[in-house]
């Protein structure tokens, strides 16, 4: 059609309707222009560091909390199979009745400090900014409620939404967030987590380039010269479960070099080549190498957590590394009057389709995939949990020496050697039934499950947890 036509084909429809629809083009011509110029909310930059909100572990008070007894939680990825399995764990936590020098509460009000992955992640940041609301709401906001399908619509049935895509600074990542941020975190900050001043949460991504693990607390925050203290605990979660390729990359901006910030010294000299070239701790301090040059690193991409750690345990081993050892790192955290040091596990695990073995023909592209990601993840998370548990006697000892000093080290109740560690696995495999750990184990770790199985999920955690043998001995051993 040329121009004269179109000029005939315009004039021919009513001024009457031309004049009523006038308003509404307007408006959609506006939104799409607008909108088009879409960015991702940018990470404040620190003015100075430290920042005046420091979202550290020694910040956080432990208001109510017994000293002698050290509590954390670590939640895997795995979509909303995670996510209501994790849940499921904090309920019995809540229902155990523990005695603590003659006083009666539940064990969940001895957590301290909660580790998040991809699903697992928004049961530890909800329960961080909102406590004890997490019973009352986190069902219909979040665990039974069709996330994916709510996003699925927010992308294809939403004009303004097509033009926020349409500009390269916006992506799916960051309309997900924007959806977690107003429906799920009420616009929480990892200040608000710090002001209620209850269990600390560490949410964890990866860098989409060197393929580390990036932890949401403000130590690496304080290397890019950023500010946690103010940032949405919607992105964070959204930056832990951006699946690549069916999600987009997670940005933020990286200041390094603009705020006076000192490598503490005890970081910089774990950077120092090693007499031993294998060493883990000169490997994990140099990881951070590339994040204080904002020259050639001004952007940090975030990929889901699981790509570097699906169980959120290797934020606890790779700290205690850095650190030197565990002594130091209680006394950095003001832990060091800890007796019993608690770790729990929930694992909401996949499962290998071994289907394959019995057929002949090159299985489809979606199913390789999958298999590659859960033999990778498997196999990391095996290994992960070994570590942690090979290292309780060498880190018993490490505390032992640095409390007791030159005093007479005995592991009397009370005395400056009396430490014990407790490794509690919430994980399918726990469950006697082979049929039942087979139904949870396929259960779909998209966000979306029917009310029935995330209810069902629940159950198992507290069955699993409840029945355990290591929980029971702390249960026993608090009595």
């Amino acid at each position: 059609m040329d121009w004269t036509s179109a000029q005939s084909t315009s004039a021919s429809f009513p001024l009457w309707v031309r004049v009523r629809f006038l308003p509404w083009i307007c408006a959609i011509v506006f939104l799409i222009v607008t909108s088009g110029c879409a960015h991702y909310p940018i990470n404040q930059p620190l003015r100075q560091s430290p920042p005046q909100v420091e979202y550290r572990a020694k910040n956080f008070k432990h208001v109510g909390k017994d000293d002698d007894l050290l509590v954390m939680l670590t939640f895997s990825g795995g979509g909303t199979r995670a996510a209501a399995f994790s849940y499921g764990v904090l309920e019995a936590l809540r229902d155990t009745e523990i005695s603590i020098r003659g006083r009666k509460k539940c064990m969940l009000d001895e957590v301290d400090w909660i580790s998040g992955v991809s699903g697992g992640s928004f049961t530890a940041a909800y329960y961080g900014l909102f406590g004890d609301r997490i019973f009352e709401d986190f069902e219909s906001r979040f665990l039974k409620k069709n996330i994916q399908g709510e996003l699925i619509r927010g992308i294809l049935f939403n004009p303004v939404n097509w033009a926020k895509l349409s500009s390269p600074y916006y992506d799916r990542s960051d309309l997900a967030a924007d959806y977690y941020d107003k429906q799920v975190f009420d616009h929480g900050t990892f200040g608000d987590i710090l002001a209620r001043g209850g269990a600390m949460i560490v949410i964890n991504a990866t860098d989409m380039v060197h393929g580390t693990r990036f932890s949401f607390i403000q130590d690496p925050f304080d290397a890019i010269c950023s500010d946690l203290g103010s940032f949405s605990v919607a992105r964070a979660c959204a930056a832990s479960s951006a699946v690549p390729v069916v999600l987009s990359p997670l940005t933020l901006r990286n200041y390094a070099g603009k705020c006076g910030f000192q490598l503490p010294p005890g970081l910089a000299e774990a950077m120092q080549p090693p007499r031993d070239v294998t060493s883990r701790r000169f490997d994990l301090a140099n990881n951070m190498l590339p994040f204080l040059d904002s020259q050639k690193k001004p952007y940090i991409h975030l990929v889901d957590g699981g790509v570097a750690d699906n169980l959120g345990l290797r934020a606890v081993l790779e700290r205690v590394t850095l650190m030197g050892d565990p002594w130091t790192t209680l006394k950095y955290a003001n832990l060091e009057s800890a007796r019993k040091i608690v770790f729990v596990v929930a694992n909401a695990e996949t499962e290998v389709d071994t289907k394959w073995d019995r057929i002949e023909t090159n299985p489809p592209f979606g199913v390789k995939l999958a298999s590659y990601s859960s033999i990778a993840i498997e196999r990391y998370n095996t290994d992960t949990v070994a570590l942690l548990s090979e290292s309780f006697n060498r880190w018993a000892d490490e505390i032992r020496k640095g409390r007791c000093g030159s005093s007479k080290i005995t592991t009397e109740p009370g005395s400056c050697g009396d430490i014990e560690f407790y490794l509690v696995e919430v994980k399918f495999d726990a469950l006697d039934d082979e049929a039942e750990r087979h139904y949870f184990k396929q259960l779909p770790t998209s966000f979306v499950l029917k009310p029935e199985e995330v209810d069902k999920l629940r159950d198992a955690a507290r069955r699993i947890l409840t029945k355990s043998k290591e929980f029971q001995r702390l249960v026993n051993d608090l009595q």
